[in-house]
């Protein structure tokens, strides 16, 4: 059984994933649909198990999804960055609304923070795992009615993010690397104004330490206050600090580990962002919280 059960990890783990934006929620929920899985098996032995380990997967995220909810948390929260190696993208539905690679984006993840526990796995469900109607409401035990009038509000609360999201192809994970290595060479030079010039007027940067280290209690806004931010880090850090590109999430991020860390600040961290058509940054996120780097590997 457990033989059985370990082939189909990496796609409850995947899911699991978007429906929490958390790689640590994401492996409790798999541990917990295996332990029900042998201590509470399905009934009919006769019929496949995974979309059984699916729907016990899928509610046993919304559950973790609604306690994460009603917790308090020190600053803004981020999702947790993953490799893309993490992420089970195969056999993905060509009749789903959201690709599967899009829909582990930093975009698409903080875009579904928007939505009620109900909403998120309804509209993974339906639009990312391409459920009909019928299979979502007897997955999530809802009437068919009630899985159209929550899709439906889930879809309208994601219009904004529908009407602006960018396919993560070649030319933006070109355009996402090329910025940020104009912006960490800038910053390596000690060059604000040129770290400035990469980064669009209006950019906000977000970092998420967890209450755990130190990290901004609200968003930075603006080229010259992000730039300046920097700055101020290097001063106070050091440039003692060694980091690889990978890819994360889609898309590429940068993976830092500083040599000798001070105490109460994070001694590692992950930077990514996303670039505005004409290819400057206009989001910064970091990700310093221990907890949200657990599916981050060592460099």
């Amino acid at each position: 059984m457990t033989r059985d059960l370990e082939e189909h990890r990496r796609t409850l783990w995947s899911i699991a994933y978007r429906m929490t934006g958390s790689a640590s929620d994401a492996d409790d929920v798999v541990q917990d649909t295996f332990e029900r899985a042998t201590s509470r098996p399905p009934e009919r032995v006769d019929e496949p198990i995974r979309p059984w380990l699916v729907t016990v997967a899928v509610n046993l995220a919304r559950d973790a999804l609604r306690r994460r909810k009603r917790r308090a948390y020190v600053g803004p929260w981020l999702p947790s960055p993953v490799e893309d190696t993490a992420l089970d993208d195969a056999a993905p539905s060509p009749h789903a609304r959201y690709e599967l690679r899009q829909s582990a984006s930093f975009a698409f993840l903080l875009a579904l923070e928007a939505l009620t526990p109900s909403q998120r796995a309804v509209l993974v469900l339906r639009d990312v795992l391409d459920y009909s109607v019928r299979e979502a409401a007897a997955a999530l035990g809802l009437s068919e009615i009630n899985v159209k009038v929550i899709h439906h509000r889930a879809r309208r609360t994601m219009a904004a993010y529908d009407r602006t999201a960018a396919p993560l192809d070649a030319r933006l994970e070109a355009a996402t690397r090329a910025a940020l290595e104009r912006f960490l060479s800038a910053l390596l030079t000690g060059d604000v104004a040129a770290a400035a010039a990469c980064v669009a007027d209006d950019a906000r940067l977000v970092s998420d330490g967890g209450g755990e280290f130190h990290a901004a209690r609200r968003p930075v806004v603006g080229a010259d206050r992000i730039a300046r931010f920097f700055a101020g880090l290097q001063r106070k850090l050091g440039a003692d600090v060694r980091f690889a590109v990978r890819t994360m999430n889609g898309l590429p991020a940068v993976v830092a580990e500083y040599v000798a860390p001070r105490a109460d600040w994070g001694p590692r961290f992950v930077l990514r962002c996303d670039v505005d058509a004409r290819g400057a940054i206009c989001d910064v996120h970091i990700v310093v919280a221990s907890e949200k780097l657990v599916g981050v590997g060592a460099i």
